[in-house]
């Protein structure tokens, strides 16, 4: 059984502390590594981003730990094999570029780039304090790596679209990825977004909806139901692709790929579940926002653990 850490009220100015905040860093692996060595580094640096982002909510006292959880796997694929960007080249403008429009798993994104070295690990020990860089939702100006301040739903798609037209106009190969939520799909400036993208004919940009089919409060479904997803994306002039975004060697496929038909965006709806893969988080809509107390910590980090070690197991097996 794994040791409590101990808590530290949030009201007291406290938060994670740096003694806490041991995740190895990782790298971007190189385009000549093999698929399972890719697969196998991705599926590591999501466990490691995964243990890191659960103490980060948890000290904190507040995140969204359900929709981190839904989108770390894509972000762990992104930036541990797909995308052209290092902490070297952060500045490069031929870097390509992501927008987490989903702004408000901003927890994940912030582990995802200490843990390839564009923020000391350290860093992540100031997460919702005062002052801090790493607040609620991501600033550009503040943390390297990001690309957009995002926070309010339907800006990001935009903001990427103007990124990849830039690219274009600059008879650039650089790529443009935007990571939006299923529920913020529901904003119209996505799908305004959209349509200047394949007036343009932005085949360097990719969109992937993190389909976890939940939203604060209730279901897609409920709220406003975006189905048939695919149709309507593929009526909008996409190259319309599905995949299972908790699989890192069909993500590491898909995101890799792209584009798949010249002229076209691509647009990957990846069907995840929030909270995955914590039994008691996993496809719950109570954890959009929730902060596990110190049962529900141990448990979640004993199964995420779990995790590692059944595919260590198949790996060695």
């Amino acid at each position: 059984m794994t040791k409590a850490l101990p808590r530290i009220d949030p009201a007291s100015g406290g938060g994670l502390s740096t003694a806490h905040t041991t995740m190895p860093v990782l790298r971007r692996l190189e385009a000549h590594a093999s698929r399972p060595a890719k697969v196998a580094h991705i599926a590591e640096a999501a466990r490691q981003i995964r243990i890191q982002d659960l103490k980060l909510v948890y000290h904190a006292g507040a995140g969204h730990i359900g929709g981190d959880f839904s989108a770390i796997d894509i972000l762990a694929t992104l930036y541990g094999a797909v995308l052209a960007i290092t902490p070297a080249t952060v500045d490069d403008p031929e870097r390509d570029r992501f927008v987490l429009s989903k702004g408000h798993v901003a927890g994940a994104l912030y582990t995802t780039l200490a843990a390839f070295g564009f923020l000391p690990v350290t860093d992540l020990a100031t997460f919702l304090k005062p002052l801090s860089a790493l607040n609620g939702h991501p600033n550009r100006a503040k943390v390297p790596g990001v690309e957009a301040n995002t926070g309010p739903l339907g800006h990001g798609l935009p903001i990427a679209v103007g990124h990849a037209l830039s690219a274009k106009l600059d008879v650039s190969l650089r790529r443009t990825y935007v990571l939006v939520g299923d529920g913020e799909l529901q904003e119209g400036s996505n799908w305004e977004a959209m349509m200047a993208a394949s007036q343009y004919q932005l085949d360097r940009l990719t969109v992937i909806v993190d389909r976890n089919r939940l939203q604060q409060g209730a279901t897609t479904k409920e709220t406003n139901d975006l189905d048939p997803l695919r149709d309507k994306a593929t009526a909008f002039g996409f190259a319309v692709v599905e995949v299972n975004g908790h699989d890192h060697g069909e993500l590491l496929e898909v995101l890799s790929a792209v584009p798949f038909r010249p002229g076209k965006p691509t647009f990957v709806i990846a069907h995840t579940h929030k909270g995955h893969p914590i039994s008691f988080m996993s496809n719950n809509v109570a954890w959009h926002h929730k902060v596990p107390d110190d049962a529900e910590f141990q448990q979640a980090l004993t199964e995420i653990e779990a995790v590692g070690n059944a595919r260590i197991g198949r790996e060695l097996g």
